[in-house]
């Protein structure tokens, strides 16, 4: 039996390695868009699914295979798996060049790219993820045979394995390997590992099939089916719409999650992985006092609790609007945050770990095919989720309400649990204050608690199927967070993105493109211009705010000359045929940011490349940060670029990148300020802090840095790629020293 939880660690750290992987790369293709990521969670839960449910029949038509037999089916799940590692990345990535012009700008030229992206996603990834769903069954069958009298509780025992070595795949993959290695390297350790799977299950196989085959009573043929066999089939239907719904819940409560620690974390990765992690090893944990249980008392001897399970289930799934109430007093950050997941998450996931694999092993039995099919059901249930909780529920009702909505048929379920067995068994009864507490803590919960939005007195709060986004101050003091995040706020900086590249164009500009609207500055500074100007932002709320923040918000939305595009920038580049004198790039901050890379990587550059006329310029704004960041940003844009200069900011807290084709003209403040239309040179200085255009400009233009010079901040920094995000994956290298930095006050 250790042979089988050696495989199960093994297989779920890579699961998990893949997962992680095959999402970034297939987001930096197609585009960082929610439908694109829902599209590739769900292609990656149906593979699951589907080859759960497929092994387990062909599990059960193949009773008499044998241990050896079944492992050597394994082995070969696990060899396929492998070679996913070397297969994604480039079916992915042919999958940019056949459809990276397909469809257009339209609502349909849209839909029928997300629809020629899901054929391609699911063409590339379908087949491994089948093999990863086909594993469990598999290996129950080889168990059942090998050893029949751990069968009934095999599924838990390699669940128990497998979500430990998930855990073990998030945290290592997030904080160790794909820093060191980056991710085609990482996939490249991910198939080693299921290689050295592959090979121990064929050695495996050749041992238990030279080895007698036992013959216990529950092999016999004449025997009498057990209780473990009987009494699931009673409550099966019941079983698996259990299972469907903690599937549903679970996936659907961890797109909620991802929203409301995200004030608390910070938008990095490794907030992201925490969260995994402390779901994972929760879940661990509750498997394991599930094994503990069962194993004093028998699989034979337990019914299952379900008002024990609907109770806690649903009262600790409330705790997250506790741990996510910003009036609790816990400081903000990656560590401190971790209090607040542990505390809104770990009860909920621990308790699902204890009653998920319980369930499984009281529905198979230890049968492979019964087991699969459960399995399958709750994959089912993880599909749904995020799409139910992401689309229909959260723009609509918000983090609080979607919680309450989602945990409510986990009561329902206890309940018509506790209803079937009464009818079986009408002399037991239990004892009601338990429910009676929980209800009342629940309630509790819901109203005491306080969502993060209710701390700022003056607020537009708007949901989307992307993020919460909530405008909030006064004056210049106004700012715009996105999923509890300071993105940006009103300051002459966002300005001199738009009119010192167009101020240097060689001649008169005919069409500007800003990439980030955020608080719309820069879209509305190059519309000064009187130029045709587009503009990209892929959260769809954030273009309705524009009135929050300036008097004119109306006309710069309704401008003739502008038009608003909500779309992933890179995609939308991908996408489009035309070309611009200039582009304006402004990533939210902070540069850490996960995904941020996107933004900033020398495929990014070679795609705006080809959306940049031939003279025309870009504008990258970068915030100070670490020195290896600067660096490895700069050396992006030089690989892509043949002419780039570089100037601090007009309140000296980043840097202006311009970038061209061609020798971008040498002007002197004074001939920069004549360039600009007049009701430029009035947005110019609208908020400071110079009097004139001329001083305005001087602020910056007086205090260019020679490109070389900040090329050679870091000597050793990597040029910044989507396969190499330094930006973003920083954990080890500021383990080993303390961040060598350009301080960060934006």
């Amino acid at each position: 039996m250790g042979w089988f939880f050696a495989f199960f660690i093994l297989s779920g750290f890579c699961g998990l390695v893949y997962q992680v992987v095959w999402l970034r790369i297939a987001i930096a293709t197609f585009g960082v868009t929610t439908p694109l990521v829902s599209i590739v969670l769900s292609v990656f839960m149906a593979g699951l699914a589907a080859g759960s449910w497929g092994a387990g029949r062909l599990a059960g038509r193949l009773e008499n295979l044998g241990p050896g037999g079944f492992l050597r089916l394994y082995a070969g799940a696990e060899l396929l798996i492998g070679v996913s590692g070397i297969a994604v990345e480039p079916l992915l990535g042919w999958g940019r060049v056949v459809l990276g012009v397909s469809g257009g700008e339209t609502a349909w030229g849209s839909l029928s790219y997300y629809l020629a992206s899901a054929a391609w996603i699911t063409g590339a990834l379908f087949p491994f993820c089948f093999c990863m769903g086909a594993t469990f069954p598999l290996a129950m069958a080889g168990i059942r045979a090998a050893f029949p009298d751990a069968s009934p509780r095999s599924f838990s025992f390699l669940y128990v394995a497998n979500v430990l070595g998930a855990m073990t795949g998030a945290l290592g993959s997030a904080f160790v390997l794909i820093e060191i290695l980056g991710f085609r390297k990482t996939l490249l350790v991910a198939a080693a590992v299921n290689v050295t799977v592959a090979t121990m299950a064929l050695i495996a196989s050749n041992r238990l099939a030279a080895a007698p085959l036992p013959a216990p009573a529950s092999r016999s043929r004449d025997r009498s089916p057990s209780r473990a066999e009987t009494a699931p089939r009673q409550t099966d239907k019941l079983g698996l719409a259990f299972l469907f719904t903690t599937g549903l819940v679970s996936l659907a409560l961890e797109v909620v999650w991802m929203r409301q620690f995200v004030p608390f974390q910070g938008p990095m990765v490794y907030a992201f992985a925490t969260i995994l992690a402390v779901y994972l090893y929760a879940t661990v944990i509750g498997s394991r006092i599930y094994r503990a249980r069962s194993s004093a008392r028998g699989v034979e001897d337990t019914e299952f609790p379900w008002v024990l399970a609907g109770v806690l289930a649903g009262t600790s799934g409330l705790l997250t609007l506790l741990a996510a109430d910003p009036r609790l007093p816990l400081p903000v950050g990656l560590l401190a945050g971790m209090v607040r997941v542990v505390i809104g998450i770990a009860p909920f996931c621990a308790v699902l770990g204890f009653f998920t694999p319980m369930l499984v092993d009281l529905v198979s039995a230890g049968n492979p095919d019964r087991a699969g099919t459960a399995y399958a059901v709750n994959t089912l249930g993880c599909i749904v989720g995020p799409l139910l909780s992401g689309f229909a529920l959260l723009p609509f009702l918000g983090e609080r309400w979607t919680t309450v909505l989602l945990i409510l048929p986990l009561f329902a379920l206890g309940a018509a649990g506790h209803r079937a067995n009464a009818e079986m068994s009408p002399t037991r009864t239990g004892a009601a204050w338990p429910v009676y507490a929980a209800v009342v803590a629940s309630v509790l919960l819901i109203v005491l608690t306080r969502d993060l939005e209710t701390m700022y007195t003056k607020r537009i709060v708007r949901r989307d199927h992307t993020a919460t986004v909530i405008a909030t101050g006064e004056g210049m003091q106004r700012m715009l967070l996105v999923n509890g995040v300071g993105t940006t706020s009103l300051t002459p900086i966002t300005k001199m993105m738009s009119h010192l590249p167009l101020a240097l164009l060689d001649r008169p500009p005919q069409k500007g493109l800003v990439l980030c609207l955020g608080m719309g500055t820069s879209y509305r500074s190059m519309l000064t211009w009187g130029i045709p100007t587009t503009v990209v932002e892929l959260v769809p709320s954030i273009p309705s705010l524009l009135s929050y923040y300036y008097a004119d918000g109306e006309a710069v939305r309704n401008n003739p000359r502008g038009r608003i595009v909500v779309d992933d920038a890179r995609r939308f580049l991908e996408r489009s045929a035309e070309t611009f004198d200039v582009i304006v790039v402004d990533p939210p901050p902070p540069p850490e940011a996960a995904g941020s890379s996107l933004l900033y990587s020398t495929e990014f550059y070679n795609t705006l490349r080809r959306r940049l006329a031939p003279d025309g310029i870009l504008q990258q704004w970068l915030p100070y940060g670490e020195k290896i960041v600067i660096s490895a940003v700069a050396k992006a844009l030089a690989e892509r670029f043949p002419y780039v200069r570089v100037f601090t900011s007009v309140e000296g807290l980043g840097f202006h990148f311009l970038a061209s084709g061609r020798l971008i003209p040498n002007r002197t403040a004074a001939e920069l300020a004549q360039r600009l239309p007049a009701a430029a040179a009035k947005d110019l200085i609208e908020w400071g802090p110079a009097l004139s255009p001329e001083h305005q400009f001087l602020a910056v233009v007086g205090r260019e840095l020679p490109f070389s010079l900040v090329i050679g901040l870091y000597k050793d920094a990597p040029v910044l790629t989507d396969d190499r995000p330094v930006n973003e994956y920083y954990f080890l290298r500021r383990l080993v020293s303390p961040p060598t930095a350009l301080p960060v006050n934006r």
